[in-house]
Order: structure tokens, then sequence, then C-alpha cells
């Protein structure tokens, strides 16, 4: 049995678990209104499943969908940088694409998810995940990175289905504005899709609004499109 990484600090949020990677994963799960709706992955950013994450999940239920969050650290959620590094660190990106292809198949297998791919959603190291697992998984036809963290080489885009809208801060350091252009050019040579990379006036997790750096206006106008681009796409 493959193990997660050990909790350190404060649980997650989770009210689910299922079969992936060897393992029992645990998540968060929203259902909208309606009670069933084509099927989201929301993907953590490197601070774990908190309730920042947990949140947006329910925002995309509010919105119709059957929201999924799984927890990529197995309950941990850290509080400061160098944790929330150590955690990300211990997690190789292909145990983590490992993991999240079990939540679209237990996402999949659901009785109120009416598509028959998800869209991915993710922050942070969670956008590059969305990345990653697009990349490896054609069941997801809607990708959206918020300043997704690339860690070490592009993923091969070759078996790239989904679409994909990503979001970026002009201000952030950790993804410099230059480096979209190779990540457009790799994603459209390799895939023959071309991604919508949109650029904000803001600093790197503009979109959380638990953190200082949070931009109310870019990320509303974040929300304003993912939304619509989620439902034209996720079927």
């Amino acid at each position: 049995m493959s193990e997660l990484p050990k909790p350190t600090g404060a649980p997650s949020r989770q009210n689910v678990t299922f079969p992936s990677a060897d393992t029992t994963a645990h998540g968060y799960l929203a259902l909208p209104p309606s009670g069933s709706g084509p099927g989201v992955i929301v993907i953590q950013e490197w601070w774990g499943l908190t309730d920042h994450i947990a949140d947006v999940t329910d925002r995309l239920a509010q919105e119709g969908f059957v929201a999924l969050a799984p927890d990529l650290y197995g309950g941990n959620v850290a509080h400061e940088s160098a944790e929330a590094l150590r955690m990300m660190q211990a997690l190789p990106v292909a145990k983590g694409v490992e993991l999240l292809s079990g939540a679209v198949d237990h996402l999949l297998a659901l009785p109120e998810v009416t598509s028959e791919t998800v869209g991915s959603v993710g922050f942070c190291m969670g956008g590059g995940f969305v990345l990653y697992q697009a990349a490896a998984d054609p069941r997801v036809s809607a990708a959206v990175p918020f300043y997704g963290v690339i860690r070490g080489e592009l993923p091969d885009f070759s078996g790239l289905k989904a679409e994909v809208l990503g979001h970026y801060g002009e201000r952030d350091a950790s993804i410099p504005v230059e480096s979209l252009d190779p990540l457009r050019e790799a994603i459209e040579k390799q895939s023959g899709i071309t991604p919508d990379l949109r650029v904000y006036p803001a600093d790197h997790a503009f979109f959380n609004d638990s953190r200082p750096v949070h931009d109310a206006e870019s990320a509303a106008r974040a929300w304003a499109s993912t939304v619509p681009f989620l439902r034209e796409r996720v079927r």
C-alpha cells in the first residue's frame, strides 16, 4: 500500500473517502442545489485542503457542478511556507497525478454526476497539477490553472484533450510572465490546442481571499470567465 505524506498540522476539510493509488484517499465533496450536475475536480494549493479550497468547491457547487477536492496530503494542512514547501516536495508529481486519476474515477462514478468528462481547477501547486493531470487523462475536458506552479520539466502535452484557460498575476515572482510563452508554445505544438493564458495586475495567489495578496477585482474577473468556460466544455 502506498502511503501519503504524514499529517503534522491541523486536519484538513474532509467529508468523503474513496480508493485511489492503492490507498484510501480523502476529499471534500459539494453537490449543487439541484442535486446533480457536471463534475469538476478542485486541486489544492501547497497549503493543503484548507477552508479556502473547500469554499471554492462550495462555490462551484452553487454554480451547478458536482465538485470534488481530493486531499493530496492525506489530512495535513500547513500553516507556514517552509512546512508547505516540505509537504509539496514530499508529494512526487507522478503520485499526485495517480491520486487525481483516482479522484476522477470516483467523481465520474457518482450517480449525481451527469457528465462523461470533468473539469479541473487548481491553484498554485494545484494549478500545476491541473496541467499534469489534463496532459495525462483524456477525461479532463476543461483545465483551469490559477498561477500553476510547474515543478521541473513541462509535462508532455501530446495526449492533452482539454481546452485550457489559465489565470496568472503579472507581479508573480514565482511564475514570471515570460515563462508563459514557452508553456503556450509547448501546448500548441504538442496538442494542437491553443491555451487562453490570461494575466492580471496582481500577485501570486490573488484569488485566495484568506491571504493578504488577494486581489478582489482580478479574482472576480477570473471567476467570471472560469464558470462559463467549465459549463461549455464539461459534458
